[in-house]
């Protein structure tokens, strides 16, 4: 019994010592010497890794409204139509973070500063809200007689859509959608360094158009007639459910 509890004993200090050396090794830097410990390059590089994966980002959103008129007459100003069509729409601004390569990721050690590049944002929508659609207007007899209704709202939907995007693409909405970006990304990168006891590293987001006038951007907007489809199966979707 004596030998059993000795040995007991014995398992015991064994324990204390390692656990004693580790945190003597964690707290002296001991442990990151020897076995490669994390850096802010390897941090920053499994933070690439994890933002690519995160494939498109949306940093900004939005909701516009447009509202236009048409107008055609006949006979010299005798008869005519006029209709008006009230469109709101929503607009996503993204990143797409796939695009990101180890190359647009860089770390200065004397500023101890990670410098990321980002990729252009990219203007999705609009996405019609189909349910607050509103058409107004009407033409008596050039109206009764002809297709007129159907042309002006055809050209009002056309129009419509364009300033939807014109709203989206102003200097504004680019300006806030570009800040929020910057903002989470760098926090995005800021976080594991944080985390990992980098408290001193400074992160600065950057798009490579930063210092010009003309903001940059994707348009990758969705036709007219797609956005009324899609919106028309959600419109489904949801009361299926």
């Amino acid at each position: 019994m004596d030998r059993r509890l000795n040995k007991a004993l014995v398992l015991a200090m064994v324990m204390i010592a390692l656990v004693l050396g580790v945190l003597v090794g964690v707290s002296t830097g001991i442990v990151d010497r020897i076995f490669g410990g994390a850096n802010p390059e390897t941090i920053a590089t499994a933070s690439l890794q994890s933002m690519r994966a995160e494939n498109r980002l949306t940093v900004f959103a939005a909701r516009y409204v447009s509202v236009v008129t048409s107008q055609v007459q006949r006979l010299g100003g005798l008869v005519s139509a006029e209709r008006t069509l009230i469109l709101p729409g929503d607009v996503r601004y993204e990143l797409d973070m796939s695009t990101l390569q180890p190359k647009d990721v860089s770390w200065d050690t004397s500023s101890r500063t990670l410098t990321v590049r980002l990729p252009d944002v990219q203007v999705a929508g609009p996405d019609i809200d189909i349910n607050a659609v509103r058409e107004y207007g009407g033409g008596g007899v050039l109206s009764a007689l002809t297709d007129t209704n159907q042309q002006l709202d055809q050209n009002n939907r056309a129009r419509a859509v364009a300033d939807l995007r014109k709203q989206a693409t102003a200097a504004v909405p680019m300006q806030l959608a570009r800040q929020s970006a910057r903002a989470a990304v760098e926090r995005s990168f800021a976080m594991p360094l944080v985390a990992a006891g980098f408290k001193d590293v400074k992160v600065v987001a950057r798009f490579p158009t930063d210092g010009n006038d003309v903001p940059s951007y994707i348009d990758t907007s969705t036709p007219y007639e797609e956005a009324i489809k899609e919106a028309e199966r959600r419109r489904a979707a949801e009361g299926q459910k």
